[in-house]
C-alpha cells in the first residue's frame, strides 16, 4: 500500500514538474520566439509607432484627439465611437464596442443626424457630403481607419490650420492609405496625424 502510494506520489511529481518545464518556460519561450519573426514582431509588440524615441500611439488604436482649439482643428478625426458621451466624442477606450442599435433605432437616427450636422459645419461642407463611415460608429470604438473620402473631407481643413499645402495633406492621405482590390481602400488616422505632425515641424 505504501509502496503504491509512494509511487504514484512520484509520478504526480514527475508529470508536475515536466508540465512545468513544457508549458511555464518551453512553450513562453517558443511564442516568444516566433514573435520575433520578421514581419511578426510589430504585431508582437503591439503595432507601436515610434517618433524620436518616444511611443506616440498604435496603428491598430485609433483615438480620436482632441484639438486644443475646436475653431483651429489641425487633425483627422476617426470614426464616431458609441461610448462617446457628445455626438462626435472623443470615445473612451476603457469601455470600446457598439450601441447594438438596430438599423432603425430612433436614438441611433437621431445620432446619425447630429453627427451629420456638426462634421458639415466642421468641415464647411452641406451635410449630404459627409460620408457615411464618418456618422456611424465602429464596432469597436478604437477603428483607427477611415474612407478616403472621409479624408478627402478633413483635406482643407487640416491644410488651413496647419498651413500645409493641400497637395502635401493629400499626399500624405495616399502615404497612410491602404488596401484596394480585395480590401477595402482606408486611411490610418493615427499614422496620417503623425504624419501631419512631423511635416509641419
Amino acid at each position: 500500500m505504501k509502496n503504491t502510494l509512494l509511487r504514484q506520489t512520484l509520478a504526480g511529481l514527475r508529470l508536475l514538474l515536466v508540465a512545468t518545464v513544457v508549458l511555464g518556460v518551453a512553450y513562453p519561450l517558443a511564442i516568444w520566439g516566433v514573435s520575433r519573426i520578421p514581419g511578426l514582431q510589430a504585431n508582437a509588440e503591439g503595432s507601436q509607432i515610434v517618433v524620436d524615441g518616444r511611443v506616440v500611439g498604435s496603428s491598430l488604436i485609433g483615438i480620436d484627439p482632441v484639438p486644443t482649439d475646436p475653431a483651429h482643428d489641425p487633425y483627422f478625426h476617426t470614426r464616431p465611437s458609441a461610448s462617446a458621451e457628445g455626438a462626435l466624442g472623443p470615445g473612451d477606450p476603457a469601455t470600446s464596442g457598439g450601441s447594438n442599435y438596430a438599423g432603425d433605432n430612433a436614438d441611433l437616427l437621431a445620432a446619425v443626424q447630429e453627427r451629420r450636422a456638426a462634421i458639415a459645419a466642421r468641415e464647411g461642407v452641406a451635410p449630404e457630403q459627409v460620408p457615411t463611415d464618418a456618422v456611424t460608429a465602429s464596432a469597436s470604438g478604437v477603428d483607427p481607419d477611415i474612407s478616403p473620402a472621409y479624408a478627402a473631407l478633413q483635406a482643407p481643413r487640416v491644410a488651413r490650420v496647419t498651413g500645409l499645402p493641400v497637395d502635401e495633406v493629400n499626399r500624405l492621405i495616399a502615404d497612410n492609405t491602404s488596401g484596394g482590390v480585395v480590401a477595402e481602400r482606408v486611411v490610418n488616422v493615427t499614422t496620417l496625424n503623425v504624419a501631419i505632425n512631423q511635416a509641419t515641424r
